[in-house]
């Protein structure tokens, strides 16, 4: 199982699950007022060293966009380019990689552009952005929408850490051995994942963290003309804008973060903060079909069990294992609109037809019916590890079984068990603990956290808020269900996003949406 923060489950809830965008709104939508940016205060953050001009005076060649190898051309309005970027943001005169590139132009009088980021890590914002615009059709009206590839991910030079063949042998590997032979079973494969990341990316493995993304986005705001950095980052996506608010506070310009990931928390404390969030919305679904939360979840739980000692057939053929059924009941969870599909599959998979679970799994897991699979866990693991220096060891994993299985049955040893694989044996080092967000003197920051957010709980946003620094981080709550508040049904949270991005309306610190 990924972890539950991937982009493509994002994406597969968006998609497939469909939602609805916000429409504009104007100032009067909005109980704040217009607010400039606050002047730096002196001594806070030295000037951004100056980028060459071989990199910042760049013409992109917008041009058609094609097919990528994991989605179709997008519609006529829509142009495509690659900009050129250092392979090691040390050595500004060395090496240089592609980002490809996606832009639609504003449709009315243009405030810049604004970037986005869909979270992941590792999922490509040029298959993505065509996919979310009808949502942001109100920004549109003042705002070039532009989104990318990170560095690592879809056609950046993106990471194939394994082929399809080994995925699909992998999925019958345990993830929450129960014996040795398990253990060794499931510890030497994530060594191998990190050996094929190594063949397959070379250097550029040790070059794809979040901050060499952040340096990434200046480099882009330069080349496409703007003063600042308009951004809306979602998931990850907000860690990434609190990690460039940290290095350039003076450039940022009007930046939501939807969905926000607790800065404060590192590996471990992720993995417990999604074992409760996961189970937050377990509940709430639960809870939704007249079950009692306890009572549903321990039946869930022998259900796992049971698959975990004979896997569930299927009518493609394959088998519905323990770790894959885990990942069909998280995809459903990231949106109201996919409890349906929860309950259908669940019900079938009680019956013993493990079809329906599976093809949610597969969503998750970026799986075309042709067996294909897409690109994005493996360019999120290699940005993860090399964040993070955390390694905890099987050991350590086993001894947070307890706890996190109190947390939650059904998702606790998934979790649990990931702490210490997901970057077992990695090639390359971490580069800290947690990631530095302080960002005093940039310009406020819309943070939105909502309470049934399954991925990233609502708590993170006003961790976020504290770590950014007083005046910077103004905080949103919406009560609500599902990965992210922004489109998915508040009329509240859309016009306050809306008047803030078109308008510059800052909102009062601490509203509320339910």
């Amino acid at each position: 199982m990924a972890r539950p923060t991937q982009w493509a489950a994002w994406v597969a809830a968006a998609v497939l699950l469909t939602g609805c965008g916000g429409g504009p709104a104007g100032p009067s939508a909005n109980d704040g007022k217009a607010a400039p940016a606050p002047a730096p205060p002196a001594g806070t953050q030295s000037a951004p060293a100056r980028l060459p001009s071989s990199l910042t005076s760049q013409r992109l060649d917008w041009g058609r966009c094609g097919a990528t190898a994991d989605s179709p051309a997008p519609g006529d309005e829509w142009r495509c380019a690659t900009l050129k970027a250092p392979l090691d943001w040390s050595r500004l005169d060395g090496e240089t990689i592609g980002l490809a590139l996606i832009r639609a132009k504003a449709t009315g009088d243009r405030t810049g552009s604004l970037l986005f980021n869909f979270g992941g890590p590792g999922g490509s914002g040029v298959a993505a952005l065509p996919a979310y615009a009808s949502q942001v059709t109100a920004l549109r009206q003042r705002y070039d929408l532009v989104s990318w590839d990170p560095r690592g991910t879809g056609e950046s030079s993106g990471v194939r850490c394994r082929s399809d063949r080994r995925i699909e042998a992998a999925e019958a590997i345990d993830v929450t051995p129960d014996t040795a032979a398990e253990e060794r079973a499931y510890f030497q494969d994530a060594a191998d994942f990190g050996q094929g990341c190594r063949k397959a990316a070379g250097k550029l493995l040790a070059h794809v963290s979040t901050t060499d993304t952040a340096r990434d986005m200046d480099l882009m705001r330069q080349v496409l003309g703007d003063a600042e950095l308009h951004y809306f980052g979602m998931s990850y996506g907000t860690e990434l804008g609190g990690v460039y608010a940290h290095l350039f506070p003076r450039e940022v310009g009007r930046m939501v973060l939807d969905a926000v990931v607790d800065p404060t928390a590192d590996s471990v404390g992720h993995a417990r903060n999604q074992t409760r969030g996961f189970q937050r919305a377990l509940d709430a679904y639960l809870k939704s079909t007249g079950q009692d939360p306890g009572h549903g979840s321990r039946k869930i739980a022998d259900l796992l069990r049971r698959l975990d000692a004979k896997p569930l057939p299927t009518s493609s053929g394959r088998k519905l294992t323990q770790s894959l059924a885990v990942t069909g009941i998280a995809l459903p969870l990231y949106s109201k609109r996919g409890w349906p599909a929860l309950t259908s599959a669940l019900a079938a998979a009680e019956q013993g037809d493990g079809s329906g679970l599976l093809s949610l799994a597969d969503a998750y897991n970026d799986r075309a019916d042709s067996g294909h699979y897409g690109t994005t866990t493996h360019a999120q693991r290699a940005i993860s590890c090399l964040d993070s220096k955390q390694r905890p060891t099987p050991e350590q994993a086993r001894e947070l079984l307890p706890e996190f299985e109190r947390i939650s049955p059904v998702f606790g040893a998934f979790m649990a068990w990931d702490t210490a694989g997901w970057c077992h044996d990695w090639p390359v080092s971490g580069q800290y603990d947690t990631p530095r967000v302080s960002a005093p003197g940039a310009a406020p920051i819309l943070l939105i956290g909502n309470t049934g957010d399954p991925a990233t709980p609502y708590e993170g946003a006003r961790r976020m808020a504290d770590e950014l620094g007083k005046g910077v981080g103004v905080e949103l709550t919406w009560k609500g269900e599902g990965h992210g508040a922004y489109g998915n049904g508040s009329d509240c949270v859309d016009s306050t996003v809306n008047a803030y991005l078109l308008y510059g309306t800052v909102p009062r610190d601490g509203k509320v949406c339910s």
